[in-house]
């Protein structure tokens, strides 16, 4: 099966590398020629081009761009796509991209694979990314049945594990486990740097181990798709932070009521069932 990728970043990188040795052949669409030159002397791909008629061989294309700019990437495909030819993409918010892209193009099917790193471009692609790693597909009550089951088939081979939901509910989910960490992540960082003693910022600096590290490292991350998740999935996050600031003035509340009896009874509470979100 002949699959296009569009965008050779680190995911669209990393697609291609598994794919490639799954036995897929991957059609590589980049608007820079370098990139295109690094994806085949890595491997990546058995084609590229900065030319999207590439393409038109495609059964499979996978949009990898940033969030804001896949539609207008799918606006600019469709005149070199087969009639028959699947659309998916792997943006982290699915309701904007699903309402938009499927007006584009029929057979267009939303998709995240949750996966990533710190790196980005096609340097920083990696072989085995999505093995293990959740691939969520969120067709609509027009999308062939069989459009999902090639593209699961696809992420199966990848290793990944498939779900399949509403564009509305999986902006919600992600929205918690995603969206909401990285603002949170990013206002501990933010608020450690507002100590105004040089002396005991320079500490605290110095001080930071693994739990500093393990919980703002998504808030410093990548600032621009920080920003896309907030802008594509505004009304869920804020749904969501507003809930977690609700739960951080209780906290504050029974500190300074010195309420240690119901502090312990939360903090028992989020001991047993942070478990259930992890898998």
């Amino acid at each position: 099966m002949k699959v296009g990728i569009v965008g050779l970043g680190l995911i669209g990188g990393s697609l291609g590398l598994d794919l490639r040795s799954r036995g897929y052949e991957i059609l590589g669409v980049s608007r820079q020629a370098t990139t295109c030159q690094i994806a085949l002397d890595r491997g990546v791909v058995a084609r590229a081009s900065t030319d999207s008629s590439l393409l038109t061989e495609a059964e499979i294309v996978i949009i990898c761009t940033p969030i804001g700019v896949i539609a207008p990437t799918l606006k600019q495909l469709t005149p070199y796509l087969s009639p028959k030819a699947i659309v998916t993409d792997v943006g982290s918010v699915k309701q904007p991209i699903v309402t938009a892209c499927s007006q584009l193009w029929s057979n267009f099917v939303g998709g995240h694979p949750m996966a990533g790193t710190a790196e980005q471009g096609i340097n920083a692609a990696q072989n085995n990314l999505f093995r293990g790693a959740a691939y969520v597909f969120t067709p609509t009550e027009q999308t062939l049945p069989s459009a999902v089951e090639k593209l699961e088939e696809m992420a199966h081979s990848l290793g990944a594990v498939t779900y399949t939901c509403s564009p509305e509910v999986h902006d919600r989910a992600v929205a918690w486990i995603s969206h909401l960490p990285v603002m949170v992540s990013a206002s501990l960082i933010s608020a450690c740097r507002s100590e105004t003693e040089p002396e005991v910022l320079q500490l605290a600096q110095q001080l930071a181990s693994s739990g500093f590290r393990d919980t703002s490292r998504v808030g410093g991350g990548n600032p621009e798709l920080g920003m896309m998740m907030a802008k594509y999935n505004r009304q869920q996050l804020l749904r969501s932070l507003i809930q977690y600031r609700h739960n951080l003035d209780h906290m504050i509340d029974l500190i300074e009521r010195e309420n240690w009896h119901e502090l312990e009874q939360i903090l028992q509470s989020t001991q047993k069932a942070r478990p259930e979100f992890l898998h």
